[in-house]
């Protein structure tokens, strides 16, 4: 179990910052004892042991009498550190091998080299953060748009804790005034009207709202497989290096040039999209070029969507119409190279009710960049139909959270029953409760060290 693997009573150390050429560098340690074994590294030990909390200390890293790197340090002491504890962040030049020498000597120097999350982990048992906000980091760290970014830090912010704790705050107002009628009873008719369901009622509605939001940040975290597909020179290529903004693919009038696909992520609006550029759909005799339109087909399969490209020049073909209703993908239809006619050609509506799953229809130039902004708005509104995506409040940041909101969903709505059904008032105290440990495993207050580990092993070793 990974949580056995973090001993609170270590000091700790790792590096913070890639091993690449950079700038700086920064590598890290925290424990009770980590300023005081920074002193045996540093060349003004009495300036590190004296400095105060949240500042900054001059000096070199040495071994004995060799000098290593000349660095700043950066000292927070127990309590106001990420952690709770005493820390020392040491910002060196970021060579790989003036970084990994640094954290070499902080090993042969008492500190064990941390476990993935550990920081965190420590920060969560010092109370600094509650699951929501440590859950919250590494989605902010593994963001791949704005959007994404901004929604995971509105959670590091506390928006889903307090959404949260208003929720707990209803339930435990009802149970009070329950627990108060099991002590002092009136002669209500029934048990349903032996308390004030309405906060119940609002908790129920504000359970579902955090509930629905899953799916739709599900989306903005991980994002959505879309395929760019289409007979050979229809212009693929040509709008995937117009979405990225770089020539990422080869672009040619000869027929068959890409014979592999390509994938980069793209931002859509602030829908984080796998974009795939893919071999032309088309009957060939060339065996590399028939292993690419294979892949394709396969692609198109897993897709979340389908952007399928037709050249309004040539128009459509049989080929073309024999995969748009053979397809079970949801498809976005664009006719392409628009530049060139002046014809606003449209599909047959024929066509578009054989479609199993049809996201709609827009004209582009892929060379010019014409009507891009459509593009991109019509993939954003085929991605997150149906989903509760525009937030005005907190939403849920994992599985976990969204497993636990449902549990504890069920016991509220339970206990409504229980009430109607006019089952002793103990039995809707224990539906409330379990609501409550279940919200409660939501943000921390109460969870399994399988979960704990579960969350803090998917963390880099320098968070």
């Amino acid at each position: 179990m990974l949580t056995n693997q973090y001993c609170p009573d270590d000091d700790i150390t790792s590096i913070a910052t890639a091993l690449s050429p950079a700038a700086l560098g920064v590598v890290r340690v925290s424990g009770k004892s980590s300023i005081e074994k920074m002193t045996a590294v540093f060349s003004r030990p009495k300036a590190l042991s004296e400095a105060l909390g949240n500042t900054l200390v001059y000096g070199w890293i040495k071994d004995g009498d060799k000098l290593i790197d000349e660095v700043m340090l950066g000292v927070y002491r127990a309590p106001k550190s990420f952690t709770g504890e005493n820390m020392v962040e040491i910002y060196c030049h970021g060579g790989p091998s003036v970084v990994t020498r640094i954290q070499n000597l902080l090993l042969k120097s008492g500190f064990r080299q941390a476990e993935r999350g550990e920081y965190t982990f420590r920060a969560f048992i010092n109370g600094k953060t509650d699951l929501t906000k440590a859950e919250a980091v590494k989605e902010i760290i593994d963001s791949h748009t704005d959007a994404s970014r901004g929604r995971a830090a509105g959670r590091l912010a506390g928006s889903l804790y307090q959404e949260i704790d208003g929720i707990k705050k209803l339930i435990m107002d009802t149970l009070a005034a329950i627990e108060v009628e099991i002590e002092y009873p009136e002669d209500e008719e029934t048990i349903a009207d032996a308390f004030d369901r309405t906060n119940l009622l609002d908790a129920i509605s504000r359970l579902k709202s955090l509930k629905d939001s899953w799916k739709g940040e599900k989306l903005y975290q991980d994002g959505a497989r879309v395929v760019l597909a289409g007979r050979t020179n229809a212009g693929k290529s040509s709008l995937f290096n117009s979405i990225l903004k770089e020539e990422r693919a080869i672009v040619s009038d000869i027929e068959g040039t890409t014979r592999d696909w390509l994938e980069s992520w793209a931002d859509f609006d602030g829908i984080p999209v796998r974009l795939f550029d893919t071999a032309g759909l088309r009957e060939t005799g060339d065996v590399i070029e028939a292993q690419g339109v294979q892949l394709t087909l396969s692609l198109t399969q897993d897709a979340d969507l389908v952007l399928y490209l037709v050249d309004s020049e040539t128009g459509l073909t049989q080929d073309d119409i024999s995969f748009l209703e053979k397809t079970q993908e949801k498809i976005v239809f664009i006719w392409n190279k628009c530049d060139k006619t002046g014809e606003a050609r449209s599909l047959p509506e024929e066509l578009k009710n054989k479609i199993e799953h049809f996201g709609g229809e827009t004209r582009i130039s892929a060379k010019t960049g014409n009507g891009l902004s459509e593009l991109v708005a019509l993939v954003k509104a085929s991605l997150t139909q149906g989903l509760s995506t525009e937030r005005e409040q907190a939403g849920l940041g994992s599985a976990r959270q969204k497993e636990a909101v449902s549990q504890a969903l069920e016991c509220v709505e339970h206990s409504l029953v229980s009430a109607d059904e006019d089952y002793a008032l103990d039995a809707v105290v224990q539906d409330l409760e379990d609501a409550l440990e279940a919200l409660s495993e939501v943000t921390g207050d109460i969870t399994p060290d399988d979960v704990l580990g579960n969350i803090f092993a998917n963390f880099c070793v320098g968070k």
